[in-house]
């Protein structure tokens, strides 16, 4: 078999098993009882996770250079670091929900890649000029790291919304960085005997201001509200991974822009919504390292992170324009 039939069964094996282990996960979370699923699913993303691997190595050895140039070969990067993320979040919280959420982004990047892109994109081409140099692969594989990650710890924080319906809870466990300021920062410092809602007299003297100190902490299940501290405490574990890995790519870019054009920053749409997706996430980790956010408000912000990640990452190459266009859609 040669490397470019190699490609082709690993790519459509890839996308197969993304797809059942995705039907995993759902079943699983539909049906938490059933045994072996959890493992059935981290498997599935682990055996997708060496396949993609497979298809890159064989796509370098054809090429003769990194396979990161163009979207059929970034595309298929992202997912590997997706589903790579994914086994580190999944050990972490040991929870079937995080394949729920990442297996469906996982599975639809390859079906993107397989089913819709024409073959013409999918050949492997010699590099343009501007892309022989060394800091592609510094460059372009970080930045693809640290939209993996990034993706994968604002899946979390959607997962976290799911779980608590949108709701406004006060979590029990601490996440990296915050736990003892959160802790200063409850109204309830003093400990309670008793953690259950009361419904003493003095409720209804105060005009009810007592039970709105705390009207939704209580409205979760011992067992849904730990999930949902899990699930917070991994979003900001894993989003902490990935701002740095996009600064480092930011820095790379920067430095390799100025050897390529003689300017570090020109402004065009890629490197705008780089600088915008920073700022997002830089808002996300300085709310929850200094004013002690958590929860809900924290969560909305990584949601949103995660649309601007994709309109970092794809949105702008609809446009044709700008340095970074060549090589995408056109």
């Amino acid at each position: 078999m040669d490397l470019v039939s190699l490609q082709n069964v690993l790519d459509n094996l890839s996308f197969a098993i993304l797809f059942l282990t995705m039907l995993t996960y759902w079943v699983g979370v539909a049906f938490p009882k059933l045994p072996y699923l959890g493992t059935v699913g981290t498997t599935g993303m682990a055996i997708a996770n060496l396949c993609i691997a497979g298809l890159l190595g064989a796509r370098w050895l054809e090429g003769g250079y990194f396979p990161i140039s163009n979207l059929y070969e970034s595309l298929f990067f992202l997912g590997w670091g997706i589903t790579g993320v994914h086994l580190i979040a999944e050990s972490i919280s040991r929870s079937r929900l995080v394949g729920a959420v990442t297996a469906p982004v996982a599975m639809g990047i390859a079906a993107f890649a397989t089913l819709t892109l024409p073959q013409t994109m999918q050949v492997s081409e010699p590099l343009v000029p501007a892309l022989k140099s060394n800091w592609l692969m510094m460059h372009v594989s970080v930045m693809m790291l640290s939209y993996a990650t990034l993706m994968v710890g604002s899946l979390m924080a959607i997962a976290f919304l799911v779980v608590t319906r949108g709701q406004e809870v006060e979590l029990r466990g601490s996440s990296v960085g915050t736990g003892s300021f959160r802790d200063m920062k409850r109204p309830e410092n003093q400990p309670q005997p008793n953690p259950q809602p009361s419904f003493s007299p003095f409720s209804s003297e105060l005009g009810g201001v007592a039970t709105l100190e705390r009207p939704q902490t209580l409205t979760l299940s011992p067992q849904r509200l730990n999930l949902a501290d899990t699930l917070d405490n991994v979003s900001y574990r894993i989003i902490g991974l990935g701002f740095p890995l996009l600064t480092i790519g930011i820095i790379a870019g920067a430095v390799w822009a100025n050897e390529a054009w003689g300017t570090y920053w020109s402004w065009d749409p890629k490197e705008t919504w780089a600088a915008i997706t920073w700022l997002v996430f830089a808002a996300y980790l300085h709310a929850r390292i200094t004013r002690g956010w958590q929860g809900r408000r924290p969560a909305f912000l990584a949601a949103g992170g995660f649309v601007v990640v994709w309109v970092c990452y794809l949105g702008v190459n609809l446009l044709g324009k700008g340095l970074h266009s060549y090589g995408w859609f056109f």
